[in-house]
């Protein structure tokens, strides 16, 4: 067997991975960068980019099909969805590629091919063929999508979106088990792609929301295109002819039936921790076999093991991925150094889902109480906003939470230019900005950032009123 020694060792060659990588060397360690496969990053391979490709060929089709409202005509819109799938996976290889590009670039030695088992708490076999004796590790696996019992044993009519990507056509019909933010995202895209819809979730809100008027506008708004079933429970799936027959009950505790070519789980991802042996490097799991470790130092209880990305199961987007890689590197190298390990604040949380109207979850959460803490509100309605009416993106509105000094805590939004709307709130908050602050920064006319002004300035009289 190969004996190899190492400062780092760094288990996953993803987002996280390659991050921890990078810092690890950058501190000064020795670094090798363990890699089962098939690589190319989650984000690249079968999350963010190939999902943002096929909501892009939606847009373009939904788009085509709206221009009445402008006085545009536009008769005869078709989709080929063999070319729309072609040109997402063209693109998809083309993000994927450059990731290799960049690991081909490593020094020689410093990847390893292969799936990683601890043996104890300083040292991994790699197969049959290598032993690593490390100083610090770091676990940077990634994640797997989740597969409901009641949805095994369909075939290839069972889509995660590891394997939705590589179908050569769209399905005539798809059912869509889960309307969390990939879930409600693919939906939406498939329905304006020419695809029928039906969404199932067993809880009662789409996309992450949980203001209730904002969830409720959703469910409406996402309804309205598609069919969508809130609070319904999956009974069971059995095979049906050429698709897949699901039963499941209401809301109101109906049985109910829906047939359709194909399925999608959407109902989650989980860690890819099972082939580890973490039992074997002593540390604390919890229920889920997820290691106990510190949120801002992400240094795992019982051994010199950091994790980070979504294999700590804590923020699995792709900005946390590459923000606790670089601390889980960074913090390698010093333990591997005998050195203290930074600490760092969490960074503002933000999750964001592209639909049209595209939807925000900031920082605090939504807490039912108007008054819970001592927070404050303040609202807008994006229905006579002007920018969006210009537009003809006027649905859905925002809510912003502040503490009784007007400091900025947190938001939720639903509507037009979130994704940048999101971004200006949450470095504000990120700032500790107060929203007379904010207000007293310029806001161009006319844009939908104006929105904030009127949310704002109800925070502000509020507290005025106080």
């Amino acid at each position: 067997m190969d004996e190899q020694t190492c400062d780092v060792a760094v288990i996953g060659a993803g987002t996280a991975g390659i991050a921890a990588y990078r810092a690890a060397t950058e501190a000064g360690a020795k670094a090798v960068l363990v890699e089962r496969g098939p690589g190319g990053t989650t984000c690249a391979r079968v999350g963010c980019m190939p999902s943002k490709l096929l909501i892009a060929a939606a847009k373009a089709a939904h788009g085509a099909r709206s221009a009445d409202l402008f006085g545009i005509r536009v008769s005869g819109v078709s989709v080929d969805g063999r070319a729309v799938l072609e040109r997402v996976r063209a693109e998809r290889d083309r993000f994927v590629g450059s990731v290799f590009d960049g690991l081909d670039k490593l020094p020689e030695g410093a990847r390893i091919a292969g799936t990683a088992r601890f043996r104890d708490g300083s040292s991994l076999t790699i197969g049959d063929q290598t032993r690593i004796t490390f100083r610090a590790a770091v676990i940077a696996t990634g994640s797997s999508p989740t597969v409901p019992k009641p949805l095994r044993g369909l075939g290839d009519r069972l889509l995660t979106t590891d394997t939705l990507f590589e179908i050569p056509d769209l399905p005539a019909s798809l059912a869509v088990l889960g309307a969390g933010a990939v879930g409600i995202e693919i939906a939406q895209a498939m329905t304006r792609l020419g695809v029928r819809v039906t969404v199932l979730d067993s809880g009662d809100t789409a996309a992450g929301l949980s203001d209730l008027d904002l969830a409720a506008q959703a469910a409406e708004i996402f309804g309205a295109e598609l069919e969508l079933h809130l609070d319904a429970t999956l009974e069971a799936a059995t095979v049906d002819g050429d698709g897949v027959c699901l039963t499941w009950t209401d809301r109101d505790g109906r049985a109910r039936e829906t047939r359709a070519e194909r399925v999608l789980a959407a109902t989650g991802r989980s860690p890819n921790l099972d082939d580890l042996r973490l039992e074997a490097a002593g540390l604390r799991l919890d229920e889920d076999g997820v290691p106990d470790f510190d949120r801002r130092s992400l240094v795992c209880a019982g051994a010199p093991i950091l994790i980070a990305g979504d294999a700590d199961a804590w923020r699995p987007v792709l900005h946390e991925a590459g923000r606790q890689g670089r601390i889980a590197g960074a913090n390698a190298a010093a333990l591997a150094a005998r050195g203290a390990v930074a600490t760092p604040e969490p960074s503002t949380s933000l999750a964001l889902v592209f639909t049209d109207p595209q939807i925000a979850v900031i920082g605090a959460p939504y807490d039912p109480d108007p008054d819970a803490d001592g927070r404050v509100t303040g609202a807008v309605d994006f229905s006579d906003q002007g920018r969006a009416r210009v537009d003809g993106a006027n649905r859905g509105g925002l809510r912003i939470w502040a503490d009784r000094d007007g400091t900025l805590l947190g938001a939720e939004m639903l509507g037009p230019a979130v994704e940048h709307l999101a971004h200006l709130l949450t470095h504000a908050i990120g700032d500790g900005k107060t929203a007379q602050a904010v207000l007293d920064q310029p806001i161009y006319h006319p844009t939908v950032e104006e929105g904030f002004s009127t949310a704002l300035s109800e925070i502000t009289h509020k507290i005025c009123q106080s």
